[in-house]
């Protein structure tokens, strides 16, 4: 057993019973003979391991056939380039919400390729809130509107999923794009309100190093911007089953694994309920204190990532200190923000949760 609590808003912590599989599947999987980062990426045995997490997560998220899985590298980072890439097609703007740290470089990223509409943000509260779906104006002619729906940083995440049909300017029609690396698999949601999701494993479902990008197959029918490198054009990962290169096969292996332990759990809506009642340990410990403050407002706060300030901040050390040397790990908050942040993700125990909410109870007492 973990001797530690692992609080990393990523890489994050993963369920200790796939790490022990890994481990006794690391030089021989399945009587291969092999270990999974030995393998061929076109042979049979892990031609295998790619078809079932595959199949897994389409089983987990209820995804159907006219959507496109694809396991790709450069994280969500190289997304926020591909998604403008791939999807602007003969258009000039595309429309995103500014809700924080993460869609502040999508946004960036994606001004080098077209003109971006901010549709809503949410900086007049300091991005401690999303932007109401009242707020949102849609540009006229967007190629397709993107958000975040959890912010890591600011511990903002979006309890509703946008439609876009009620919003002044928006259409069904109207590509819906999500990086959700964040909260991805925490909870369940629908595919079909999308048109492009994607997310970075390392939160939720596997190792730094994958990205899943869940395609809708009528936007790979999009041409690319002129000069787009190959690797850099969805239609042809789609094409070749995510195989035109060289994947990154040991983290597929691992979220196979982790799709595996998500569905023996009961699914998306086991731990969705298990996720919530993490949240509500803390949220409530930090509702009932004059000691701690969550700046975020209580309707916007985040399932997966919760900062948190102390009264005085001359005392973020010592509480650090203290609680690492409980085994409670990278509470750190982010630079940018400071104070505490816990993240929570699918793979944190109830129990790692408890043994926090049971030191910060202790520290207010011994230090309020």
């Amino acid at each position: 057993m973990r001797k530690i609590f692992n609080f990393s808003a990523g890489p994050a912590v993963l369920p200790e019973v796939v790490l022990q599989q890994a481990r006794e599947e690391m030089l021989d999987w399945h009587g291969s003979g092999m270990s999974v980062m030995e393998m061929s990426h076109r042979g049979k045995e892990f031609m295998t391991i790619a078809q079932q997490t595959e199949q897994d997560l389409r089983d987990l998220a209820n995804i159907p056939d006219h959507y496109k899985v694809l396991f790709l590298q450069g994280g969500a980072s190289g997304q926020f380039a591909m998604v403008p890439m791939n999807l602007l097609g003969n258009k000039k703007h595309a429309d995103y919400v500014h809700t924080g740290q993460w869609s502040e470089k999508a946004i960036a990223e994606a001004s080098s390729y077209c003109q971006v509409h901010i549709a809503a943000s949410a900086e007049k509260s300091a991005f401690n809130s999303v932007p109401a779906i009242d707020q949102w104006q849609i540009s006229q002619d967007t190629a397709y509107v993107h958000y975040t729906p959890n912010e890591t940083i600011g511990g903002v995440e979006f309890q509703w999923t946008p439609d876009l049909s009620m919003i002044a300017g928006g259409s069904s029609d109207i590509p819906l794009v999500a990086d959700m690396s964040s909260d991805f698999l925490s909870r369940p949601f629908d595919i079909n309100k999308f048109g492009l999701i994607y997310a970075g494993a390392q939160k939720n479902v596997g190792p730094a190093g994958l990205v899943i990008v869940i395609v809708r197959e009528d936007l790979l029918r999009i041409d690319p911007l002129s000069g787009t490198p190959t690797m850099y054009r969805y239609k042809t990962h789609a094409k070749n089953d995510s195989m035109y290169n060289t994947p990154p096969t040991y983290a597929i292996y691992i979220m196979g694994l982790v799709m595996r332990w998500l569905k023996q759990l009961g699914g998306l809506s086991a731990i969705e309920q298990r996720n919530l009642t993490k949240a509500k340990l803390i949220y409530d410990l930090i509702d009932a204190s004059q000691f701690y403050r969550c700046p975020v407002v209580t309707p916007d706060r985040s399932r997966m990532n919760i900062p948190f300030t102390l009264v005085d901040a001359a005392l973020d050390s010592i509480f650090l200190q203290q609680a690492e040397a409980r085994g409670l790990i990278q509470l750190k908050g982010h630079r940018s923000v400071g104070g505490m942040r816990a993240s929570i993700y699918n793979a944190m125990p109830v129990e790692g949760v408890q043994t926090l909410v049971t030191f910060m109870q202790e520290f207010e007492k011994n230090h309020a």
